[in-house]
């Protein structure tokens, strides 16, 4: 749990650390709470944290404001709802794999099915794009990006942005992080069930995880508790938008630190996808795994995603 030297408008977002015993029983809420205090006391986070084990949250808190705009100052808490980027790719996988589990998609399944006109697509598979090894230009890190990720942009417009590129390596040759393959996979989604994503989440995992704050985002709404983000340049300054339709099932999701412990608690405890999809989803090669990292922590190993985006992290 970092907080950011260069004060960007931080979001603690705990979903996937292995809490030994010990902790759980002995947790120190008022060290906790002194050490938040202080970062909210100096200017130096805001944003929501939340720790849980089997099934309980043991220890939340918020801190700082969710909107700070003129006379509509309003503080964050515990219901903030923070866009979490690339956890979406946590989420995503898990409804690749429920497909697969029902028999509607393959690993081996190649993209030009869905997407015949993509460089190598008749090579490319769904387990090419959940680990990484797709070779698809990442297009979110074209030079112009930031000229124009606060537009809408369609489907196919995506598709031709990706398309434009040329690829950075064959099919499995080497693993490199593309949010290119994550998108294509939300894209996968809807064609495979006719349904959009935000409903594909909606049904497969918010209600089965019960999941009460976690949805396909718009433009920032804060009258429904959605936090705005804000970098410190010797003041907070509110970070530009993306628009929620670029990133897809990259990075399109809102949620609370709550409902993303109730998440990867379902999602390990098998309520999501089957033995066999998990211990898929956390087969790890070239440090990716499909749709999640392995990360240590002290003598535990812990799997979940990070995530950023507009400032959020």
């Amino acid at each position: 749990m970092i907080v950011t030297k260069y004060k960007i408008f931080t979001l603690l977002l705990i979903t996937g650390l292995l809490v030994s015993s010990t902790f759980a029983q002995s947790i120190k809420k008022a060290k906790l709470d002194s050490l938040f205090d202080i970062l909210s006391a100096k200017d130096k986070a805001m944003g929501s944290i939340a720790i849980s084990r089997n099934g309980k949250v043991i220890y939340s808190r918020a801190i700082g404001y969710s909107n700070m705009a003129g006379n509509v100052i309003k503080f964050s808490d515990l219901h903030t709802k923070y866009r979490i980027g690339s956890i979406t790719k946590m989420f995503t996988a898990t409804m690749i794999f429920q497909l697969i589990d029902e028999g509607k998609i393959k690993l081996t399944t190649t993209i030009d099915k869905y997407f015949p006109l993509l460089p190598n697509a008749k090579q490319i598979t769904v387990g090419n794009l959940l680990n990484h090894r797709s070779g698809l230009h990442n297009f979110t890190d074209d030079p112009d990006y930031l000229t124009w990720n606060t537009k809408a942009k369609t489907q196919a417009q995506i598709l031709a942005l990706i398309a434009k590129n040329k690829v950075d390596f064959e099919p499995d040759a080497e693993a490199q992080y593309s949010n290119t393959n994550f998108v294509l996979l939300g894209y996968i989604i809807e064609k495979a069930t006719q349904l959009p994503y935000s409903k594909n989440l909606a049904n497969r995992v918010a209600l089965k995880a019960k999941l009460k704050d976690t949805y396909v985002g718009g433009r920032i709404d804060n009258s429904k508790n959605e936090s705005y983000s804000y970098a410190y340049l010797g003041g907070w300054q509110p970070e530009a938008e993306t628009d929620m339709s670029i990133p897809g099932g990259a990075g399109n999701i809102i949620s609370t630190p709550t409902d993303l412990c109730h998440f990867i608690e379902a999602l390990f405890n098998g309520h999501l996808v089957s033995e066999r999809s998990l211990l898929q989803m956390k087969t790890i090669k070239d440090d990716y795994g499909m749709g999640m990292f392995r990360f240590p922590f002290e003598e535990k190993i812990a799997f979940g995603h990070s995530g950023g985006i507009d400032g959020f992290g």
